[in-house]
């Protein structure tokens, strides 16, 4: 007969595997590791932006943020635990009790998290079992990259699109009901479509047509932010969702990458230019609204000599866009 104690560990693992969003799930590990350790102290250590190891937030594992003064021996660890997949231990001092660091790795095979546990007890089977815990959530972490990803370009695919944008529509729903609140973010979307593609596989093959779709989600990758949402939606065509300040500083982001990829010199092609359309997403749009309006900014680009990014609003302000509203018969709330 199963005890109390397994079936609440099992909960936790039910619990693990219900989430999705990476914070969700490094506070779901944090949590069914302290069923091992409940008389130990766990934080969950994260990287606040990007990979600048000065900023470092610590929780515990309910998620709240604690206020954690490193001293510089420990620090210097932690720092180290960010940029090896190998967990490690910092032995007790005379003041201390010994710390194990546990490096979580995200679905991009980056470490983003530090599980630290600091033990009186020097138990072998503890780190055992914190082991085993982790290398199940590392296996769960794989089979959502695989479902979530476009097998060749390895960009967050069409079907996971969907689950996305209506997060980031629940967000902005929130944000729009408190009217106090001050927004310093916009969200906006981007169509990104490589110009001619069609040609490159006429005259080059599809082996190379699928270089090229590698390369060009690689350039998306290191150009963009982490937080970015990159999508592979199809064929030649890559969406994006971005926070930016304004429509002029997103313009620029757009149009860096845009310059980037025509700089970039393609093996067996050389040269490769990419059309853009991007809009700002409404708290009360739909997917489909919202694609259709970067779609028409994107065609308007593809008509207007390619290799350029065009806003939807802008474009409708000028006159060379009709604007594209919602039906006024459909009830939103």
């Amino acid at each position: 007969m199963a005890t109390k104690a397994v079936i609440d560990l099992l909960q936790k693992l039910i619990d693990l595997t219900s989430e999705r969003e990476p914070l969700a799930l490094e506070l779901a590990l944090t949590q069914a590791i302290s069923h091992f350790c409940t008389q130990d102290a766990i934080l969950l250590y994260r990287l606040t932006s990007g990979a600048h190891h000065d900023n470092i937030s610590a929780l515990n594992s309910d998620g709240e943020q604690v206020s954690a003064e490193l001293s510089d021996i420990f620090k210097s660890h932690l720092i180290n635990s960010f940029k090896s997949s190998k967990p490690s231990k910092l032995e007790a001092s005379q003041t201390n009790p010994s710390t194990l660091l546990y490096p979580l790795k995200n679905n991009k095979n980056h470490i983003t998290a530090v599980i630290a546990v600091t033990s009186k007890n020097d138990d072998a089977n503890l780190d055992l079992s914190i082991k085993s815990l982790i290398q199940i959530y590392q296996n769960y972490i794989g089979l959502i990259n695989e479902n979530e990803r476009d097998t060749l370009t390895g960009l967050l695919n069409r079907k996971t699109f969907e689950t996305k944008i209506n997060k980031v529509f629940s967000a902005l729903l929130s944000q729009h009901a408190r009217k106090g609140d001050s927004i310093h973010q916009k969200n906006f979307l981007a169509i990104f479509d490589i110009d001619h593609f069609k040609r490159i596989n006429d005259e080059f093959g599809h082996l190379i047509g699928d270089e090229v779709l590698l390369m060009f989600s690689q350039l998306m990758s290191q150009t963009f932010r982490e937080q970015d949402m990159l999508f592979r939606f199809g064929g030649e065509e890559f969406i994006a969702i971005f926070e930016c300040p304004s429509t002029e500083d997103m313009a620029c982001v757009i149009n860096r990458f845009r310059e980037k990829v025509s700089a970039f010199k393609f093996p067996q092609i050389g040269e490769v230019t990419v059309s853009a359309g991007y809009t700002e997403i409404q708290p009360l749009d739909t997917s489909s609204l919202l694609i259709d309006r970067a779609d028409a900014a994107l065609y308007f680009a593809k008509n207007n000599g390619r290799n350029c990014a065009h806003n939807y609003e802008q474009l409708v302000a000028t006159g060379h866009l009709k604007e594209n509203k919602v039906d006024s018969d459909i009830e939103l709330f």
